[in-house]
């Protein structure tokens, strides 16, 4: 059913720790690229924002809406004139 590519069991078996840890012998790689990630989103800017900027953003933004549709905060309407 499925062909198994001889190219990347080569490359799997490139990574050290077989017969010691298995399938857990991938689990640094992934953990490095996950750090990685998570570091880019907090340093890297993409125009002036970070992605936590945004997020908090968003974040603060649904609270105010929340509160909005609570009744806890009034918006302030022009009186007619």
């Amino acid at each position: 059913m499925f062909h198994r590519s001889k190219t990347i069991k080569d490359l799997l078996n490139i990574v050290p720790g077989k017969r010691r840890l298995g399938a857990y012998r991938f689990l640094p790689i992934f953990f490095c690229i996950g750090g990685i990630m998570e570091w880019i989103m907090i340093n890297v800017r993409i125009g002036r924002e970070t992605f936590y900027d945004v997020y908090r953003r968003k974040q603060s933004e649904r609270e105010y809406q929340r509160k909005i549709e609570d009744g806890l905060i009034v918006l302030n309407e022009p009186a007619a004139k």
